[in-house]
């Protein structure tokens, strides 16, 4: 797979993901940093794989936050930087983002985010990035295949370059694992450009109080009309088909589309938006002039039907709008979801059944369910077993969150009776047990990548405001769930770092590292550690099966 990466010319089958990678080489990319979360996990792999031999810094950084941040000094230093996460990332990062859009980049920079619609990789919500990006005054594109993920990415950086900001690449599950061929163009030699960066003091961009913020800001939304300009233009916002029936769409959706008017055997008119934000208003307002009907096929919420419906009262008040009364705003938008709606919109009286009453129809198949379980073998198994000897299940509560042990929630471990985001465990714990006044007991569980990423500041919390929950840190060596990645305890690192030596410097008087093959110790420490009036900390350390050492 490596050898893609350093071709100058042909075509490959990439996932989007890798098709990311590659736009970013042949864009000149100097600095990568991510925190690794699925479906944009394999940005970040595959950099960690190649980065020295590309000439490219990277690094697995503690979270998003600190990922972004770490890229905004290097673009302030004048390199080409690319930042990639998920969804729940984005919403990680938003303090240091939204100060960035208002200083501008220096260096050229990407940020990918990436969404899950229908939650295959996102436990906690289905959360659609549009609305929250929207917000920030940020560039948006929105890629629909492999080969546009290279394009955009290679278009961001030009826009980055030209206008001096941050630019968004969008992009969802479908569009990252999804797999094409791309056309692969040269990648610049640019191996001795990773120490050339300096840092040139410029209190006028750099430094965001008021009242230059407020200038600042003005300065942004002048920016963003002269964006929008360039969008009204790009090639990517692009036209096709004829008639008065219209579809407007963007990103994955476009595909089904396509494939919708191939069943149903017409050619309307096609607006392909690649620009998410700023939309080409005016270009749009002309699209919809002539129309009669128009649909717009989007997943989630309907942010870009609302733009529509907006622009559409400026243009043609007689214009009959379809979207989300018609296609899902829950889960993936399916092929069959957009044939249903597109043979509504052309024939009210069409007979093609509603995906929804033929999936309450189809005959139902006895099986035998199974949910997901921890791999066998997993050193987890031997927590849930100690947990269990040592403690009256219905007399404890358990706390979880994101990560490999989310799993404990399911039967027959039933070990979880809340689960929000990373680093959540812990300061949800802490609330219960002040409300509580500490009548309840309480066991929480973190992962130690997840305990980096965000569980140092609720551990302290903790113990600055006196309560005492049972917090035990699953120190399996790697960020397992999405795929292995090293973090700062990560096994055969150098510069390892003790995790107990920071739950001590936290305040933390009860903390012990145990393995938990030792049973016995495992659950006498279990039992003895619950009974604490301050906080207490197990780490249960054991390599994941799948660390090589």
């Amino acid at each position: 797979m490596e050898e893609i990466f350093s071709k100058n010319s042909g075509k490959a089958i990439l996932l989007g993901n890798e098709a990311i990678v590659r736009g970013a080489l042949e864009s000149g990319v100097n600095f990568v940093s991510t925190y690794p979360g699925t479906p944009a996990s394999e940005i970040g792999n595959i950099f960690y794989k190649i980065s020295k031999e590309a000439g490219v810094y990277f690094e697995f950084s503690t979270n998003e936050k600190v990922a972004l941040e770490a890229s905004i000094g290097a673009s302030f230093s004048g390199l080409k930087t690319l930042v990639a996460m998920k969804n729940f990332g984005l919403n990680v990062c938003l303090d240091a983002l939204f100060p960035f859009v208002y200083t501008g980049s220096k260096g050229p920079t990407v940020i990918i985010v990436a969404d899950d619609p229908s939650c295959h990789s996102s436990a906690q919500s289905e959360e659609n990035s549009r609305g929250i990006l929207l917000a920030t005054h940020i560039p948006v594109l929105e890629p629909s295949d492999p080969q546009e993920c290279k394009d955009f990415v290679k278009l961001g950086y030009q826009i980055s370059e030209r206008f001096k900001t941050p630019v968004v690449i969008r992009t969802t599950t479908r569009v990252a694992h999804q797999k094409a061929p791309v056309k692969l163009n040269e990648i610049p030699n640019n191996k001795s450009q990773i120490t050339k960066g300096e840092f040139v003091r410029n209190k006028h961009q750099f430094v965001t109080l008021p009242p230059r913020v407020f200038e600042m800001k003005a300065e942004l939304l002048e920016k963003i009309e002269r964006i929008k300009e360039f969008s009204e233009k790009s090639i990517i916002n692009k036209i096709s088909g004829n008639g008065k029936i219209g579809i407007i769409t963007s990103g994955v959706s476009y595909l089904n589309v396509m494939d919708a008017q191939e069943e149903l055997g017409v050619n309307l008119s096609v607006f392909k938006l690649g620009f998410f934000n700023p939309l080409p208003e005016e270009k749009i307002k002309a699209f919809l002039r002539p129309l009669k009907k128009v649909l717009v096929v989007e997943e989630l919420e309907p942010f870009l039907e609302d733009e529509i419906k907006r622009l559409a009262k400026e243009v043609n008040c007689k214009l009959e709008i379809f979207g989300k009364g018609l296609i899902p705003e829950i889960g993936e938008t399916k092929p069959e979801d957009v044939i249903f709606a597109l043979a509504k919109v052309l024939n009210p009286k069409s007979q093609i059944p509603n995906p929804k009453q033929i999936q309450n129809t189809k005959t139902k198949i006895q099986t035998t369910g199974r949910l997901p379980q921890l791999c066998p073998g997993c050193p987890y198994w031997m927590v849930i077993s100690a947990i269990k000897k040592a403690v009256n299940e219905n007399e404890v509560i358990f706390g979880g969150e994101i990560g490999c042990y989310m799993l404990f929630g399911n039967a027959p471990v039933n070990l979880q009776d809340y689960l929000f985001c990373m680093g959540s465990s812990m300061g949800i714990a802490h609330g219960i047990k002040k409300a509580t006044k500490g009548q309840q007991k309480l066991i929480t569980f973190i992962g130690d990548s997840s305990f980096f990423h965000s569980g140092i500041p609720p551990l302290i919390n903790t113990v600055f405001n006196k309560s005492n929950p049972l917090v035990i840190i699953l120190n399996n060596e790697t960020t397992a769930m999405t795929g292995h990645q090293p973090h700062p305890v990560s096994a055969g690192m150098e510069n390892n770092i003790n995790i107990e030596n920071i739950v001590r410097a936290c305040g933390v008087k009860y903390v012990k590292t145990i393995d938990q093959a030792n049973q016995e110790e495992f659950t006498n420490t279990v039992k003895d550690f619950l009974e604490k009036d301050t906080v207490s900390v197990i780490i249960a350390k054991h390599p994941c099966k799948f660390v090589k050492k």
